[in-house]
């Protein structure tokens, strides 16, 4: 079996589906969300991906679309 390294993981090494990671309505409202940038994607899923299981979502980077 050959081991695959590419991809997005947790702290435990967990491979994360970047499509399960819920989209807060502030990152519909972001002039950043979904941006031809790979690298902002992956900030803005990592940031999401963090604060999934919080009660409110926290972003420093947001920027009114």
């Amino acid at each position: 079996m050959q081991e695959e390294i590419n991809g997005f993981y947790d702290d435990n090494g967990n491979k994360i589906n970047p499509l399960s990671v819920p989209v807060p309505g502030l990152c519909l409202l972001c002039k950043s969300y979904q941006v031809e940038d790979w690298e902002e994607n992956l900030f803005c899923l990592m940031t999401r991906y963090d604060q999934k299981d919080d009660d409110e979502f926290i972003c420093h980077a947001f920027k009114k679309a």
